[in-house]
């Protein structure tokens, strides 16, 4: 059936009428279209993760960088800005907040049910989805009853019910339609109505069956994404469609090979696709920060081998739009020009977050219920802690706040390799401190008493909304990663009293803890490492007596260690880590990773095991400023020699350890 794309929204927008911040901008394509000419604008939201408002619930407070109902603000002066204008979503959706926890886990969706996504997405008019690898996470059978309430199509051409793949892609048992073709009417140029049937076919990364094996083996298997793109376009092109698009729930890379999780770039070089809505690694293209210096990718343009794409950021920071100028050729459509573009919600204003647009109020009504039961269920215990987690003393011994999220990566990982080729290597966690005073002021350090722990406790702990990952390193690698972070402390004289231990200019997001080895740091070596990674005295050695089950480190022995993103991808610039380290690239948050365990294990004992300690130095005292409210835990020291030494600067309080 044939319907009109969108001239304006669906619905009155905003109380009013006025999108804060979204200026109404007419496209070049739309001025120069001609009789046989029509311009389409094709808009983008992908990795939602059920961020349908502007609200972490983590952290208990709004957030102006997030919400579908923010971004709904953009879509609707696209809609003003042309005549002809589509609404698609790259997946995603169901999975990384802790509503949607609350959904798949307290409230349900019973039949007739809504989800609160499908409820945002409803109202929007989106006209297609593909999956992504989180709409997995709480089964099949969750999935398949919010998709029933979904009011478009979603498609997916690269999962397959049962066990076995075909021989021929096109004969795979899939379980969603591999593809629509969408009949519409365009208008060109002069203002005629135009038919056009445009093919949407989707993709999610087959790393889902490592992901979430436990809920899909023995129910579905993937293919290759390039694959089954070659195998189903000339299809969609065979039943007339005039312009083909793809959903690529997988990212941007250029190093080819088989079963890509980030294959977008593939995806663009297959004959028949014209544009590509790519996502998956919740970055921004194009643009002038990500995917730079990669060959066939235009970063300036917005294309992968030439042909138009566009990723939208994550969580509905950013809407990506690609405009089409169509020409009529005999009975066919074709591309003769294309743009792509990343709108965002917000932009920063001296180093704050400042929102670009208001909500879609439609939304923030029809999810009333669902935030205020979402805002309770974060706010009840769902575990409880048998010691207090505070992080005073995070830079100088080890540190409760850092335990806990060293055995929850820990937990997290060895589940998820035991059955990879690394399943015998030892597991170590790497972890540093988030929340320890310095420019947070004197009260910005992490303070939860034992007993009950709620979900919003974990923004304590955690305060990025980084992805797990898991290196491969030697031994001798190890000792070098714990060089680099003991370069946040000052060189130390021996047999001098009350000197300043931590050097002010080394991040304290850099001082990475690893659990699972013991070792002391030997302040009266001189660091190996500056601030940035760099070598300043190469002979240098602050980590000493490092162990590995009781015994003294093998450099060459191979250890996993689990961290996150950022470090894993090289961020810090610890030597020799980097992405080439890397084996394992988890989908889920490191908060996320943290709830799940304290859910798992009920109690969480996250008192510090006192791997790490400063090496014996006589005659000596050091000195470093912490949080006032440390006096209340100088007892619970037991590997270091703490005492109050005075006030110090900025409502900030001194204290003292003895080596």
């Amino acid at each position: 059936m044939s319907e009109m794309l969108h001239p304006i929204s669906r619905r009155s927008f905003l109380a009013g009428g006025a999108a804060v911040g979204a200026l109404i901008v007419l496209h070049p394509f739309s001025a120069r279209a001609q009789a046989n000419q029509a311009h389409l604008r094709i808009m983008e939201t992908t990795d939602i993760h059920v961020n349908v408002l502007p609200y972490d619930y983590y952290a208990d407070k709004p957030n102006d960088t997030m919400g579908l109902s923010r971004t709904a603000s953009l879509i609707d002066a696209v809609r003003k800005e042309a005549t002809n204008a589509m609404l698609i979503d790259n997946g995603d959706l169901l999975q990384g907040n802790p509503m949607g926890d609350y959904i798949a886990y307290e409230k349900g969706i019973k039949e007739g049910d809504l989800h609160p996504v499908m409820k945002g997405m409803n109202l929007l008019g989106y006209e297609c989805s593909t999956l992504g690898n989180h709409e997995f996470n709480y089964g099949l059978s969750f999935l398949d009853k919010v998709l029933a309430g979904a009011n478009f199509p979603f498609v997916c051409a690269n999962l397959i019910k049962g066990t076995e793949l075909a021989a021929n892609p096109r004969d795979d048992k899939l379980y969603l339609k591999p593809y629509v073709i969408l009949e519409k009417k365009i208008k060109d140029g002069s203002g005629a109505e135009q038919p056009i049937r445009i093919g949407i076919i989707g993709f999610v990364p087959p790393q889902i069956m490592l992901w979430d094996a436990k809920n899909l083996t023995g129910n579905v298997v993937t293919r290759d994404i390039v694959e089954a793109a070659k195998a189903w376009v000339p299809q969609i092109r065979e039943e007339g469609a005039d312009v083909v698009i793809a959903l690529s729930h997988s990212g941007i890379d250029v190093k080819q090979g088989d079963m890509m999780e980030n294959a977008s770039f593939f995806v663009a070089g297959v004959e028949g696709i014209d544009a590509v809505f790519t996502g998956h690694q919740h970055l921004v293209f194009p643009g002038k920060k990500d995917f730079q210096e990669l060959a066939g990718v235009d970063t300036a343009a917005g294309t992968l081998q030439g042909k138009p794409a566009v990723m939208g950021g994550f969580w509905g920071s950013h809407m990506g739009l690609i405009d089409l100028l169509l020409e009529r050729d005999s009975s066919q459509w074709k591309i003769v020009s294309a743009t792509s573009e990343a709108r965002p919600i917000y932009e920063r204003v001296e180093n704050k977050n400042k929102a670009t647009v208001g909500d879609d109020q439609h939304i923030v009504e029809a999810l009333k219920e669902d935030h205020e039961a979402t805002l309770a269920y974060v706010r009840r215990p769902v575990g409880k802690t048998s010691a207090p987690l505070y992080s005073y003393f995070a830079l100088v011994a080890d540190d409760p706040s850092v335990q806990i999220v060293s055995q929850a990566q820990t937990w997290y990982i060895k589940d998820l390799l035991k059955d990879t080729e690394w399943k015998d290597l030892p597991v170590l966690s790497a972890a540093a401190p988030f929340k320890s005073g310095g420019r947070g002021g004197p009260d910005y350090y992490t303070d939860v008493p034992a007993g009950d722990i709620a979900i919003k406790n974990v923004a304590d702990l955690y305060l990025y909304p980084n992805t797990v990952r898991a290196v491969e390193i030697t031994g001798a690698q190890v000792k070098e990663w714990l060089e680099m972070s003991a370069g946040i402390f000052n060189t130390v004289e021996a047999g001098k009293s009350d000197q300043a231990l931590i050097n002010l200019d080394f991040p304290s997001y850099n001082f990475d803890v690893i659990d699972g080895v013991t070792y002391k740091i030997d302040l009266s070596q001189p660091p190996k490492y500056d601030p940035k990674g760099g070598v300043i005295n190469a002979s240098s050695e602050r980590i000493k007596d490092l162990m590995f089950d009781g015994k003294p480190i093998d450099p060459v022995q191979k250890f996993v260690v689990a961290t996150n993103n950022y470090r894993a991808g090289g961020g810090g610039n610890f030597p020799e880590i980097n992405a080439s380290k890397i084996i394992f690239e988890a989908p889920d948050t490191n908060r996320d990773v943290i709830v799940r365990y304290i859910i798992a294990e009920g109690t969480i004992n996250p008192s510090a095991d006192a791997n790490w300690t400063f090496s014996p130095l006589a005659g000596t005292s050091v000195l470093f400023e912490t949080g006032p409210k440390a006096k209340d835990f100088i007892a619970s020291q037991k590997a270091v020699k703490i005492e109050a030494a005075g006030d110090g600067e900025n409502g900030f309080a001194k204290y003292r350890i003895t080596l």
